[in-house]
């Protein structure tokens, strides 16, 4: 296969609440209260990890097969650090996470070496924990639209 294009946007609606859109799906995203939101939707980087691990549970159904998983049930849970004074500009500390821990649990009947390898392949090639753990090209360009 050659490379293909996703496309997203991000529209910023009233307070916090943001309104995403990829296709003709919508996810809306929103801060907790305790740092100003309305608490309306998971804010992004709760929607980082929930990628993360969607990513890996769609992995894991791809390939359950060609490594002879039989795979009853597969459920990921994530957390994640991160230092809140860096994006509060208040510490020179990363803005992102500095670490982020998964546990997997899987049901199946195959044998505990062949989870372990299934895990291994699955990690590696998830194209979201791909991206966070690989540096990747990002560029920027802004349009001004002056009020009237």
């Amino acid at each position: 296969m050659s490379i293909q294009t996703f496309k997203a946007s991000s529209q910023l609606k009233e307070n916090y609440l943001v309104e995403n859109s990829a296709r003709q799906h919508r996810v809306l995203v929103d801060e907790p209260a305790s740092l100003g939101g309305k608490d309306e939707a998971m804010n992004p980087v709760e929607l980082l990890l929930s990628a993360l691990g969607s990513c890996q549970s769609i992995v894991a159904r791809t390939y359950a097969e060609k490594f002879d998983i039989d795979l009853i049930d597969f459920k990921v849970e994530l957390e994640g650090d991160i230092n809140l004074d860096g994006f509060f500009d208040k510490a020179d500390v990363r803005p992102g996470y500095s670490d982020i821990r998964a546990t997997y649990f899987i049901k199946t009947s195959a044998s505990e070496e062949k989870v372990a390898e299934f895990v291994k392949f699955l990690e590696a090639h998830c194209p979201v924990g791909d991206t966070i753990e690989n540096t990747v090209n990002f560029t920027s360009s802004y349009q001004v639209n002056k009020k009237a």
